[in-house]
């Protein structure tokens, strides 16, 4: 009973981080199953079930809340599923020695990749409103899904980042169109475990408290996208990534370290940690004194022309 309430606690806290960054649940939540040993297939398949209903909900509320590009979903959702339908059957059809370790590196390089996009690089913003290129949306499709399912997550990490880089894209209609669009990825990535696993292999009651947990959190992640500062919640999500798949590493088959090398590395993770936090929070605060010096420079010019307005009546 202890494990399914920390598992729709988890299955919330992930949908909001996701639904905020337009990346996390899949990546959260399997690092957590993976944790409390989980199959690596049975994990990224319980995931994936679980998102067919959140990635449901997700995408109605960021619609309603106008934050969905349906260009976009319509070309990358469907390149997208094909990658997560070959993902999951490549998966299930590794054993469970080779599947772990590769499970928790794919995650681990993950968990970097957002820790380091939302502490070090910025938005670009200088193509907004140009239309994105259908050869580039087809191929990044199809390998965000591939990872997704093997990794038991990775649409998000690797597709938001992708498209914001362009700077064709609001941040906010990045995120809800990936979101959106990750509906057809959960739901050829399921089948595809479905058919590699069967239901047998596959823990309901998990995959209800996911969603239970996930479907509750998306509307409130809708709307706290707009009023959220990404650069910190990015750095905190991506460093707990980091050091939990650090631990799954180090503490698995795949690296055997003496316990005083193990300690020096959690040690470190979690300095570099640290120091990507407080770095987020101050390029937040800097941007933050940027835009009111903005404001209030804007605000004085409107001061100094008011004066000298003539009334042509007069």
């Amino acid at each position: 009973m202890r494990t399914l309430v920390l598992l729709g606690i988890v299955g919330l806290l992930a949908q909001l981080v996701d639904g905020s960054l337009g990346m996390g649940y899949g990546v959260t939540s399997a690092t957590l199953l993976l944790l409390i040993g989980a199959n690596p297939a049975a994990a990224s398949a319980t995931v994936h079930m679980a998102q067919i209903g959140t990635t449901l909900a997700a995408g109605v509320s960021h619609w309603r809340f106008g934050n969905v590009d349906w260009r976009v979903v319509r070309r990358i959702a469907l390149p997208g599923g094909i990658g997560a339908f070959l993902g999951a059957a490549f998966l299930s059809w590794l054993s469970t020695e080779a599947a772990g370790p590769l499970m928790s590196g794919i995650l681990l390089a993950l968990g970097g990749y957002i820790l380091l996009r939302f502490t070090v690089w910025d938005t670009p913003r200088g193509n907004l409103g140009k239309p994105v290129r259908k050869r580039f949306l087809a191929p990044l499709g199809l390998a965000a899904g591939f990872i997704d399912s093997t990794g038991g997550g990775g649409w998000g990490p690797i597709g938001t980042p992708a498209l914001l880089a362009g700077g064709r894209i609001e941040p906010r209609k990045v995120i809800g169109s990936i979101d959106t669009s990750e509906f057809v990825v959960a739901l050829a990535s399921s089948l595809g475990f479905v058919i590699g696993l069967g239901l047998s292999g596959i823990n309901l009651a998990w995959v209800a408290v996911l969603l239970i947990g996930g479907v509750i959190a998306a509307p409130i992640a809708a709307w706290v996208v707009r009023l959220l500062p990404p650069r910190m919640l990015g750095s905190l999500v991506g460093g707990v990534i980091v050091l939990t798949n650090v631990h799954a590493i180090l503490g698995g088959d795949l690296i055997e370290l003496p316990g005083a090398a193990q300690v020096a590395a959690y040690l470190t993770a979690v300095l570099a940690w640290a120091g990507a936090v407080a770095w987020s929070l101050r390029a937040h605060l800097a941007d933050r004194e940027a835009e009111r010096r903005v404001a209030a420079g804007s605000a004085g010019v409107e001061e100094i022309e008011e004066p000298f307005r003539v009334d042509v009546r007069d």
